[in-house]
């Protein structure tokens, strides 16, 4: 599947998983069901009230979240 590139900036992360379980055994838990995501030169970073709880490369993220911008 290809991606497109995605802009430096800041998004709602949505896990695309139906549920909690899904999540946990795709190693998601700590976002879902959403968390706040910043994009910075190809790294993806994960908060959820004010705490960091993951990271990934930014095409993971856009492979397996949906993500909205909102900065």
């Amino acid at each position: 599947m290809a991606t497109k590139t995605l802009r430096d900036g800041t998004y709602q992360a949505t896990c695309k998983e139906r549920n909690a379980l899904a999540a946990a055994m795709n190693g998601h838990s700590a976002v879902y069901p959403q968390a706040r995501c910043t994009i910075a030169k190809g790294l993806a970073v994960f908060v959820r009230e004010g705490k960091e709880v993951w990271e990934c490369n930014a095409a993971y993220a856009e492979a397996n979240f949906k993500l909205e911008r909102v900065g």
